[in-house]
């Protein structure tokens, strides 16, 4: 840290006015401020620094954004009190995209840039430099292949064209099998555009049983023959696990590093100074690896996009898709959204023409899917009339008890964890409740007492208050109930569970039944023989927007571990077959639900098809603020409606080509409460994840 006394201060030789983003979230005060550069920080002042600065009065952190010659301020400016480091952290691309991000989510510079730069550390800056990764070497020529030349800016889906009416497959790529996407028309033309340096976009709906991180890995190995690096970013822990090793297959080590919350703090800033060192040209992570500094960025990609995981829980409040799209449009990158289904958002950028769609053709989709049939449609009923209401069908039961004959492993998917969630009155079934905060209760054993979902507290003299029963049945079944359950219906099988607890990432080939919830499914030796997804109603039942899109979700995701048909492999959803979701999983078309979800939210006026803002707080708070928007043209107020006990919610509706004008003006009435201090908070969120 380098610092200089008031008594020697002079201003720097050359570009002596700093431009820096003070860390104060305050939207009355998101804008750079000028400061005055010492000469003696003049060499270690460079733009994408952490400084110290006078504000207010305070010692505050900032970022120094960039030096000009002078400042467009009438009065006197304050010197840079400190550099904290030398190292220039914040790249400029990371800091217009931040600057983007903050004005499409109606946020504050600062905000962001938290985000994207992790929290100094600094024994780790002190630590020697790593080698640069070595540069890619074509085969085929005589040394490292040379960036792409400067030309015009790539156009939407550049390459993606199908090969020609004989079938013939571009070229392939150096260090890339293009095998793996030839199950897809237009995959090996995807390679071979990102190879020659180009931009396309693409939407890909992966095949069951698809190696994904290894086809994610031949599009990063394509970008890097191209000369451009690459940022990649998954849902959880064990994607990224996949990724990481398909990677260190394919590159060989030390190509790419990880960046995920979870590292801690030391690895975490030591894999991001990597990458912007540019001692690597490839970063993958968990949603902290959206903002992350790559030098000559060629790619972006994200591995299902539809998990609320990749929504971040902080202030702005970006999703990690929109972030990677909007650095694909800044920085003139590819772009790759794929997954075993597709949201609404992906086929919006299909059917808008930003983006192309990657899929296989229906013959290569019927050999590689397994068999699927649901329990609920018309010839089930009237095999086995109890299958409309039973939690495991007679076809569910007798597919289990021939696959786990034939040495085969049961996947059976459970939507809610833990043993019986929800419990009612045996006698009269009203719903059981806590008597101290009207709570659900539920047991988290066979011999446990109730206890509140809400509270915690033990509820063990229970008596229901409609009819005075004391005996309790299960509302809702959990997944360690299930496996019981299942355990007793087929002795000798092992039974093994993957959830919070626990989640396991495989298990052998061999009979055995897994117990998993959604997201929780271990991979098997083989694939499963069977999977079996339960509780059906539980996921397509939920009060949100998304629940058919993310009941699809999770069943394509359990029942592409599945074997394909030709091999056994067969997948039963407890549910009428008649639904679009169930539909769509018996066809394995998600590009037809999504087109089906996207027409019908259009013709309703949801998201996103069109744009929405929330304003969430106290009512007084949110009259104030929205009496101070001067909203968009077009715009429709909704609300209010309950949030919690003390606040409401309103909902702000706009067309998508005033989306721009709605976050500004959200953001300068949050300015106007800011500036007066105003003692109540808003929190304003711009395309919100859930709206009810």
């Amino acid at each position: 840290m380098t610092g200089t006394t008031p008594s020697d201060r002079r201003p720097a030789d050359g570009s002596p006015v700093a431009r820096v983003c003070v860390d104060v979230a305050l939207p009355h005060l998101d804008r750079p401020f000028d400061y005055l550069v010492p000469a003696g920080l003049a060499d270690d002042a460079v733009p994408g620094v952490r400084v110290k600065v006078r504000f207010a009065g305070q010692l505050v952190d900032g970022w120094l954004l960039e030096r000009v010659d002078s400042s467009t301020h009438d009065g006197r400016l304050a010197y840079l009190e400190k550099v904290v480091s030398p190292e220039p952290v914040l790249a400029p691309e990371v800091a217009r995209l931040a600057r983007a991000v903050a004005d499409r989510y109606a946020g504050n510079l600062a905000d962001v840039l938290r985000l994207a730069v992790p929290p100094r550390h600094a024994r780790v800056e002190k630590e020697p430099r790593a080698d640069p990764a070595p540069a890619v070497t074509d085969p085929a020529g005589d040394g490292p292949t040379p960036p792409p030349g400067d030309g015009p800016a790539p156009r939407a889906g550049d390459g993606l064209d199908p090969p020609g009416a004989a079938g013939v497959a571009p070229p392939g790529v150096a260090g890339v099998d293009p095998r793996g996407w030839r199950d897809y028309p237009a995959g090996p033309a995807l390679l071979t555009a990102l190879a020659d340096g180009r931009a396309p976009r693409a939407v890909w709906s992966a095949l069951a049983g698809e190696d994904w991180a290894a086809r994610y890995a031949d599009a990063v190995a394509a970008t890097l023959a191209g000369g451009r690096g690459a940022v990649v970013v998954v849902a959880d822990a064990r994607d990224l696990d996949r990724l990481d090793a398909a990677l260190t297959a394919l590159l060989g080590p030390g190509r790419h590093v990880t960046l995920s919350a979870a590292l801690g703090p030391a690895r975490r800033y030591r894999a991001f100074l990597a990458a912007r060192r540019g001692d690597v040209p490839v970063v993958i992570g968990t949603r902290a690896a959206m903002f992350a500094p790559v030098d000559r960025l060629g790619l972006v990609a994200i591995w299902d996009d539809g998990d609320d995981l990749h929504a971040e829980p902080r202030a702005p409040y970006p999703h990690a898709r929109e972030v990677l799209l909007t650095r694909a449009r800044l920085a003139d990158a590819a772009a790759l959204v794929g997954g075993w289904t597709r949201t609404a958002e992906g086929q919006l950028l299909v059917e808008t023409g930003w983006a192309r769609e990657v899929v296989a053709d229906r013959a290569t989709l019927r050999a590689r899917t397994p068999a699927i049939a649901p329990t609920g449609d018309d010839p089930q009923l009237a095999r086995d009339p109890g299958a409309a209401t039973a939690r495991l069908p007679s076809l569910a039961w007798t597919t289990a008890r021939d696959t786990l004959r034939a040495d085969a492993p049961v996947l059976v998917q459970v939507p809610r964890r833990g043993y019986l969630p929800s419990v009612s009155c045996a006698d009269c079934r009203t719903p059981a409740r806590c008597p101290y905060c009207a709570g659900p209760l539920a047991l988290r054993a066979a011999d446990a007492p109730p206890a509140c979902r809400w509270c915690g507290r033990v509820t063990a003299a229970y008596a229901c208050p409609q009819c005075g029963g004391r005996r309790l049945r299960a509302a809702v079944t959990g997944a360690r109930r299930t496996a019981e359950e299942l355990g007793r219906a087929f002795p000798g099988v092992p039974v093994r569970t993957s959830g919070r607890d626990e989640v396991l990432a495989a298990v052998p080939g061999g009979a055995a039944l897994v117990i998993a919830t959604p997201g929780a499914e271990p991979v098997a030796d083989g694939g499963y023989g069977a999977v079996l997804l339960l509780d059906s109603w539980a996921l397509l039942t939920r009060a949100d927007l998304r629940a058919g899109e993310e009941a699809l979700r999770r069943w394509l995701s359990a029942a592409a571990l599945a074997r394909p048909a030709p091999a056994g492999g067969k997948v039963v959803v407890v549910a009428d077959g008649a639904l679009a979701p169930v539909q769509a999983l018996l066809r394995w078309d998600p590009g037809w639900f999504a087109a089906r979800e996207l027409a019908e939210r259009r013709e309703l006026g949801f998201p996103p098809a069109v744009k929405m803002a929330s304003v969430t707080g106290g009512a007084d708070a949110v009259a104030d603020l929205l009496a101070q928007t001067r909203l968009p043209d077009g715009a429709e107020v909704l609300g209010p409606v309950p949030a919690d006990e003390d606040r409401e919610r309103m909902l702000v509706r706009v067309p998508r080509s005033r989306a721009a004008a709605l976050a500004g003006a959200l953001h300068t009435a949050a300015g106007v409460r800011s500036a007066r201090r105003a003692a109540e908070p808003v929190r304003l969120q711009v395309d919100p994840l859930s709206l009810f």
